[in-house]
């Protein structure tokens, strides 16, 4: 009876392979950061906003929250 070799083999990582999947300007990338006020209850990230708290968000992510509603409109 043959029995298979499960383990697999790796091979080290190059110099090469590390520098394709490493990205060269990210401290460059600036987003937009915005302050907003929540009017529901919301988890971000496993954190818990209550209604009333300011949370700071990218622009974008702020965009979203104020099309579903909750951005509390001051």
């Amino acid at each position: 009876m043959t029995t298979k070799n499960l383990s697999k083999t790796t091979e080290p990582e190059t110099r090469d392979t590390v520098a394709k999947t490493t990205p060269t300007n990210s401290a460059a990338v600036r987003v937009p950061m915005e302050t907003i006020t929540l009017s529901n209850h919301l988890r971000i990230e496993g954190t818990d906003y209550l209604p009333g708290a300011q949370v700071r968000v990218t622009a974008d992510y702020a965009r979203r929250l104020r099309l579903q509603g909750y951005v509390a409109r001051t």
